[in-house]
């Protein structure tokens, strides 16, 4: 018997299946041993509708507080979906409802003493397209949600348009030219726009919805760049079509197909030796 699970383990090993995988993972999750970070988001069970046509299947995954989450999968298969439940956006559609729970640090965002809005100030979102407000100015862009909820203090809004610029890596580049329009921007400086005005408003987590699939390469790196820098900080769950992206920028990986989630694992398992099947046929792009 020990002679035969050698021999077994010794085939899985050098398996020609294995070899199909070109995905080189940057970013591996921590080894064994390393502390494990606290639950930020809990997806219990979650189904999603537009009208009577169901979109999500009883998802269920823990994302980790100051991790990157990647959701891949071929498109209608509920990426988009599924984040915009974690924000409450989902229910903005007529149609839309869901069954099942999320829960932010162990408290339902769907509870009846939490507000929306409450929401979207922890759990912020950043689109495919970039979206700054194109008759205001980059200063006004970042302080827009802080001014909403009353706050008018000039020395305050300094503080903030400079701490947030900085953490979006951006203040260097539009310290000198703050009250020029956000629409001046190049592409890849207004999604670094919109994600400083996420942070202005004491963000926890941050979604982003394809965040590169409209800019250049090198504003990509500068994206992926700053979701480094951000996760020392903040919880952040992406989604992206790009399986390098998400292998460069990730600790874990969730794979969804029609709906349902058929692997969530760490990115470096996902990527080298997942658990099902489907998975590994999208990832060596046998379909999708």
């Amino acid at each position: 018997m020990e002679e035969l699970a050698q021999k077994q383990a010794k085939e899985k090993k050098v398996s020609p299946k294995s070899e199909t995988r070109k995905i080189e993972v940057s970013h591996p999750v921590e080894g064994a041993g390393a502390p494990t970070h606290p639950v930020k988001i809990k997806v219990e069970h979650l189904n999603g509708w537009f009208g009577e046509k169901q979109a999500l299947f009883d998802i269920n995954m823990d994302v980790l507080e100051k991790e990157v989450t990647a959701i891949i999968g071929p498109s209608g298969c509920g990426k988009s979906t599924l984040i915009r439940c974690f924000n409450r956006m989902h229910e903005t559609v007529p149609s839309a409802r869901h069954t099942g729970d999320i829960l932010l640090e162990k408290k339902s965002i769907f509870a009846a003493n939490m507000d929306p809005v409450e929401v979207r100030r922890r759990i912020g979102m950043v689109f495919q397209k970039p979206t700054p407000f194109p008759t205001l100015s980059l200063y006004d862009n970042v302080v827009v949600g802080l001014r909403l909820n009353g706050v008018r203090d000039k020395k305050r809004l300094d503080e903030v348009v400079e701490s947030s610029l900085k953490k979006a890596a951006l203040w260097e580049e539009v310290k000198d030219s703050l009250h020029r329009p956000g629409a001046a921007l190049s592409g890849g400086q207004q999604q670094r726009l919109c994600i400083a005005r996420a942070l202005a408003i004491d963000l926890e987590v941050l979604l982003m919805d394809e965040p590169c699939s409209a800019l250049d390469p090198i504003s990509t790196s500068k994206i992926e760049e700053l979701i480094h820098e951000l996760r020392q900080n903040y919880t952040i769950i992406i989604v992206t079509h790009n399986m390098q992206q998400a292998a460069r920028v990730s600790q874990k990986t969730a794979f969804m197909l029609n709906g349902k989630l058929i692997e969530f694992n760490p990115t470096e398992k996902v990527f080298t030796n997942p658990d099902n099947k489907l998975t590994e046929d999208y990832i060596t792009g046998r379909f999708g």
